[in-house]
């Protein structure tokens, strides 16, 4: 069960690290601006994220993922939707990929292969990080 959970996690890391990204390069467009506060906020606490399921994966005697993979796709999409398209479509791109990250995270809970004490971690702190997140980010999108 150790391997699946490893392979899990660090399918979770990866979205996270690729979410640490999005937010930098988005960043850069609202530079200076009132939301690049809570942008800021929002990427340090997938930060923390990343680090929770970093400390998981070293528990299982595994390597956690170093980069974001195929994740970071996501990260160049929203680079460019920000400098085409400005702000507006930055925070939506922004709020797709959280709602993406939260059904991972919904995807993985419903898995009975996944140990409880992952699934603890992310139904604890993971999932609702993710969600607050969406609700930021609706209330950044309402306000543009």
């Amino acid at each position: 069960m150790s391997a699946k959970n490893s392979d899990t996690l660090n399918s979770l890391l990866r979205g996270e690290i690729s979410a640490i990204e999005t937010y930098t390069q988005a960043l850069e467009k609202f530079d200076g601006s009132h939301e690049a506060v809570k942008l800021r906020e929002l990427r340090d606490e997938h930060t923390d994220s990343a680090n929770s399921l970093r400390k998981r994966i070293d528990s299982l005697g595994s390597d956690p993922a170093t980069s974001s993979g195929l994740w970071g796709t996501w990260a160049k999409f929203v680079e460019g939707t920000a400098k085409i398209f400005g702000k507006a479509a930055a925070l939506k791109a922004l709020k797709e990929g959280e709602e993406h990250g939260a059904k991972s995270y919904k995807d993985a809970l419903a898995s009975e292969d996944l140990a409880s004490e992952c699934k603890t971690l992310i139904s604890s702190k993971l999932l609702p990080k993710c969600q607050s997140h969406v609700s930021s980010l609706e209330g950044m999108i309402s306000k543009s």
